[in-house]
């Protein structure tokens, strides 16, 4: 029982500290986390245009949720399932009796540069793949030991990770990579599992495909977005370390610290003594795997800043459509930091034991506390959201008699400033990406340029492009036909009195202006996207299959213990 129990506190608690800020209430908007109350469901959420399709199928996965729960609430239970399945999956994945070793693997992976990183800069939805492949690569080796039930269970993890684009690729390549190979039933495992997880990303894949937009991708993102030094060693040892993301201000202030390269050191060294006992507890072929996935996802991270490395992922994103998904390599690490804290985990143990042989098992287990304890030591700002920095806030209401308003009479709403991401003083200067197209009920033209520094990367979508164009040229927005026209008060530039010639007040509030454009004529009837539509049945399909598959088999157990003869209940 206690084998099963410390793994599940472990993960609590770990949880608990992490989101502790999460017990007040309100949303916590960073960067490209944001929630709201209600998150319409239309076509633009499930199919994009023009803009890449970055967030599909998330933003349809999210406003499906918010018809049975609230956005406050969601966010909760979204960034809770996260931080505990992580802990809780690296803690069951790694082969071992001892629950200490299971608790070093456990705070290894949840407690990682990675998560603390992606998690402040509002990534959500990449750090659902982030937990969910532990219990990927666990299911993966119950299908090649012939386990029931496993494939059904790996394409579960698949599932939940393809809710990102990003994390539907990686899923795609370790189901792939660690399926392939000969075994009992390897035919219809690989047929199913790589089948199956293709129809799973198949709404992102079939939207980039029917989008207006060529996919192609600026590369000047290149420079912009390539792993960053943290501290004296450089970006290399940052990603070696599972840290190294390109945005500043998503760096916990404990990377930066001198002793944190020689801690990396320090887990590299231990993580490679744990190797051969992995080899003698897995299967070698799966060691193998597992290590060309961990070394695959390191040196896509590292590309960028690798020598020919940023001239080439230069070609790739100006040349081959949807190549900007490798733009950000650090994103990638995600195989490479759960090997890392499963061997991690078992080189402590194999140190353990020689302590405890050389000198008393007391040695062996303070040696296993200090494991466990380490990444705590050299990444402490963690803690606490970040000590502070995942801090609840409450939208104002000006936001929702807004979103009444353009819900009565739908149409295009043009957001000014017309910026990406925007800062607001009720979110306390939080960058956050601009909101309106997931609070607002109709389709949403927002500026697609991220500019870093001095540096603006431009975006994809041609309708923004237009737009930026047209008030470049000093013309009104009323010229690109919307039928409203947002304007907050952020930090950005005010928008110019010419800009809002031809519009019509209609709501004047203390965050949100609201106007309207007397010249809009209705566009045509957007065309449905059937293909897309498709797609997402396809992968609801799958979704349902693996639910119902799943329910049938527990009904089944359940009717089997009931119908048992008393000889078998008995034990006889």
């Amino acid at each position: 029982m206690r084998k099963r129990l410390v793994p599940h506190a472990v993960a609590a608690a770990v949880t608990a500290v992490v989101l502790a800020p999460l017990a007040w209430p309100g949303y916590v908007l960073r960067y490209d986390m944001v929630f709201v109350p209600r998150q319409a469901l239309g076509w633009e959420v499930i199919a994009p245009v023009t803009a890449l399709p970055r967030a599909v199928p998330q933003d349809a996965v999210v406003a499906l949720a918010n018809q049975l729960v609230p956005g406050w609430l969601l966010q909760r239970l979204v960034l809770v399932a996260i931080v505990y399945l992580a802990a809780l999956g690296a803690a069951r994945l790694v082969p071992t009796d001892r629950v200490a070793v299971r608790v070093v693997a456990a705070l290894g992976y949840a407690w990682a540069p990675y998560l603390a990183e992606r998690l402040l800069i509002g990534q959500w939805g990449l750090l659902v793949a982030y937990a969910a492949l532990p219990w990927l690569v666990r299911a993966a080796l119950g299908v090649r030991a012939g386990e029931r039930g496993a494939l059904r269970r790996l394409l579960l993890a698949a599932a939940v990770s393809a809710i990102t684009p990003t994390g539907g690729l990686l899923a795609l390549v370790v189901v792939t990579v660690l399926l392939a190979g000969r075994y009992r039933g390897a035919a219809r495992a690989v047929s199913i599992g790589v089948g199956a997880t293709v129809l799973l990303n198949a709404p992102w894949l079939v939207a980039g495909f029917t989008s207006h937009g060529d996919g192609r991708s600026d590369p000047a993102g290149v420079a912009v977005f390539a792993a960053r030094a943290e501290n004296w060693a450089g970006p290399l040892v940052s990603l070696a370390g599972t840290g190294g993301i390109w945005n500043g201000q998503a760096t916990p202030a404990s990377r930066a610290g001198w002793l944190v390269p020689l801690a990396t050191v320090l887990v590299l060294a231990v993580a490679g003594y744990g190797v051969p006992l992995l080899r003698r507890r897995w299967p070698g072929s799966m060691v193998a795997r597992l290590g060309l996935l961990a070394a695959g996802s390191w040196l896509a991270a590292a590309l960028g800043v690798l020598p020919g490395g940023a001239a080439l992922l230069g070609w790739l994103v100006a040349d081959v459509p949807g190549a900007g998904l490798l733009r950000d390599g650090q994103k990638l690490l995600v195989p490479y930091a759960l090997a890392l804290a499963v061997a991690g985990a078992l080189g402590a143990e194999r140190l353990a034991g020689r302590l405890a042989a050389r000198f008393d098992a007391a040695t062996g287990r303070v040696l296993l506390v200090g494991a466990a304890l380490l990444p705590v030591a050299v990444l402490p700002d963690l803690a606490f959201g970040g000590v502070g920095r995942l801090r609840p806030v409450t939208w104002p209401a000006d936001w929702a008699t807004v979103a009444r308003l353009v819900d009565e009479q739908p149409g295009e709403v043009v957001s000014l400033p017309f910026q990406e991401y925007q800062s607001y003083a009720w979110n306390d200067g939080q960058v956050v990406i601009d909101p309106a197209p997931r609070y607002l009920g109709v389709p949403v033209l927002i500026d697609d340029t991220l500019r870093v520094g001095g540096t603006a990367v431009a975006g994809e979508d041609p309708r923004a492009a237009r737009l930026r164009e047209l008030l470049a040229a000093g013309e009104p927005v009323a010229a690109a036909g919307p039928r409203w026209v947002l304007v907050q008060r952020a930090a950005g530039p005010t928008p110019d009195p010419a800009t809002l010639a031809g519009l019509r007040p209609a709501y004047a509030g203390g965050e949100l202006t609201l106007y309207e454009n007397p010249a809009w004529t209705p566009p045509p009837p957007p065309a449905r996207p059937g293909p897309v539509g498709l797609a997402h049945l396809l992968a609801g399909t799958v979704v349902l299959a693996i639910g119902v598959s799943g329910a049938a088999r527990l009904c089944y157990r359940v009717v089997a213990s009931r119908h048992a003869s008393p000889a078998e209940g008995e034990g006889g």
